[in-house]
């Protein structure tokens, strides 16, 4: 080899960064390494969920590039032509958050029930509070909450109807507020029927914080969502909520719109743990026959709410007083 380097340097040089190369290319490169929990709590769960989410984001970035490159060349619903990309808008859209609680789906099967992370994190909460808008005389889920929780109160607003549904017990609305107002992305006191910011309603009831909130609100939730949102993405301070569950109505959206709307959920701290289809609806628009309708839960992973941090232990006054008075009266 001593010879061969003396005779021809270059050629041996060549050789050998071939035979490197060739090396370097047959060996299979070691996956990303997974995401260890570091143990089980539920700061650890977190940080797995966040892990995971991750990688759905770079997910989203490819599957764009790969049928557009752009989000303006994406469709909504594919037509039915060739090529036939295998896709629709919701599978960008992916519920890849853990809830690192219990998942439990709350009311009616079909239309009605809403998918919940941790309603047991709630279920003794002395303050806990649930908004939800969209009644349409249908009070399952709001009765499942009742009836799992101790001290939960809910607020209730829909223009349509006149009070809650049905399925609300008599032995527990005194749990519940009705009003007959809707949400909206500006206050309208005045217009028929009147509509609310939910800061608005919020102050009115004297709320800083809602544990659960549900929005169905038929197509407004864009225009609703974003007023929402913005002042508290500009500030970075926490939603004033713990988790959302809402249906999504993508009538007359563009893909562009769309994602750039999703991503202000996100950037508000929104991580979706839940989907399904509404295919109650879909079974009955036959015209377009796509699945317009979707519904989402979100789980809130900013700021200290009750589903994303343990609570303080209680303050032990009384042992308090005896470390600091050991004979004093008992």
């Amino acid at each position: 080899m001593a010879g061969l380097w003396q005779r021809h340097p270059r050629y041996t040089m060549l050789v050998v960064v071939a035979l490197i190369t060739t090396f370097y290319l047959l060996v299979p490169a070691s996956p990303p390494r997974p995401f260890r929990l570091r143990d089980n709590s539920l700061q650890s769960r977190l940080e797995h969920s966040k892990a995971i989410y991750s990688k759905v984001l770079n997910d989203r970035k490819g599957l764009i590039k790969k049928f557009g490159p752009q989000p303006k060349d994406i469709d909504v619903f594919p037509p039915n032509t060739p090529p036939w990309p295998p896709y629709t808008v919701w599978d960008f859209f992916p519920a890849a958050f853990n809830c690192p609680h219990e998942i439990e789906r709350l009311g009616a099967l079909g239309d009605g029930g809403k998918w919940v992370c941790g309603l047991s994190r709630v279920a003794d909460k002395p303050d806990c509070i649930v908004y939800s808008f969209g009644i349409n005389l249908e009070s399952s889920f709001e009765a499942e909450i009742l009836a799992n929780t101790n001290h939960c109160q809910i607020w209730g607003y829909d223009f349509s109807v006149k009070s809650f549904g049905p399925e609300i017990p008599f032995n527990r609305a005194h749990r519940t507020h009705f009003s007959a107002v809707g949400l909206a992305g500006s206050d309208k006191p005045h217009d028929d029927p009147p509509m609310f910011t939910l800061e608005s309603l919020m102050r009115k009831n004297g709320h800083s914080h809602i544990d659960i909130l549900k929005i169905d609100i038929e197509g407004w939730e864009f225009e609703t969502i974003t007023t929402l949102l913005t002042p508290y993405i500009t500030s970075g301070k926490p939603l004033p909520f713990g988790q959302l569950q809402l249906e999504i109505h993508i009538w007359n959206k563009t893909f562009s719109e769309y994602l750039q709307w999703w991503e202000t959920l996100e950037a508000a701290g929104l991580r979706p743990f839940w989907t399904e289809p509404n295919l109650v609806y879909q079974n009955y628009n036959k015209k377009t026959n796509t699945a317009d309708l979707a519904e989402y839960s979100f789980l809130n992973i900013k700021g200290d709410n009750v589903f994303i941090r343990d609570p303080k232990p209680p303050h032990d006054d009384d042992a308090d007083n005896e470390a600091r008075h050991p004979h004093g009266p008992r």
